[in-house]
């Protein structure tokens, strides 16, 4: 069973990895724009490309960094659990 899952995960991440379509992340304006000032030598286009790329990327790492954080502050480690054989009355 655990064979099948790690299969069936690792073909669904290969399949979300290798098919990539292109996004439309700006509005109508801000597309044109871009595309002309790249076709006309200028690097603005790709500069408001990489700015759109920093502020969607920026609350992803700081969620990651705080739930890192998180993890490693209450994680339990060598934890002795000291049960003793005495039946358990639930009365």
């Amino acid at each position: 069973m655990k064979t099948v899952r790690f299969l069936l995960a690792a073909f669904f991440f290969s399949l979300f990895t290798l098919t990539v379509s292109d996004a439309a992340a700006q509005c109508a304006m801000c597309t044109l724009n871009a595309e002309n000032s790249v076709s006309n030598g200028n690097n603005q286009g790709r500069g408001l490309n990489n700015g759109i790329l920093y502020l969607l990327a920026a609350p992803y790492l700081a969620i990651g960094a705080v739930g890192f954080l998180w993890y490693k502050k209450y994680r339990k480690k060598n934890v002795l659990i000291d049960i003793k054989d005495e039946k358990i009355h639930l009365n």
